[in-house]
């Protein structure tokens, strides 16, 4: 069987978000918003509780595919769209998000189309969250 054939599921990866990543991804964005590291007015503004960066985790999901592919290069196309938050709780266990994929179309000009899931708590995070990739 063909890497590159409908049905072949990626292998999954699993990720524990800390608040010390989000301190390390809010200094590498440069998105200080405080949603993200003060929980008093994370829980003021309507949140159960400090949140993930929406981008942090959609690069994360972007890994189950370029941890997989041959060259990451390969990947040329991917989007989002972010359907609920991922809530980190202030611990050293952090909040487990988990990615699976899998191939969803091969295409004649030489490109597939990757449909990645990623779940936190057991419901969705990322939704019509869509890679394309060159076959070759």
């Amino acid at each position: 069987m063909s890497k590159f054939e409908v049905g072949v599921e990626l292998p999954p990866l699993e990720i524990h978000v800390t608040r010390a990543q989000l301190v390390r991804y809010a200094g590498a964005s440069l998105d200080f918003n405080p949603i993200h590291w003060n929980e008093r007015f994370a829980k003021e503004v309507g949140l159960p509780d400090v949140i993930g960066h929406g981008m942090l985790t959609m690069a994360l999901g972007g890994r189950v595919v370029t941890d997989w592919l041959d060259d990451p290069g390969q990947l040329i196309d991917y989007s989002v769209r972010f359907t609920r938050p991922v809530v980190v709780p202030d611990d050293d266990k952090g909040a487990l998000v988990e990615f699976t994929a899998k191939v969803a179309q091969v295409r004649e000009d030489g490109t597939a189309r990757i449909d990645i899931v990623a779940k936190f708590d057991g419901k969705s995070v990322l939704g019509k969250a869509q890679s394309v990739v060159r076959v070759s």
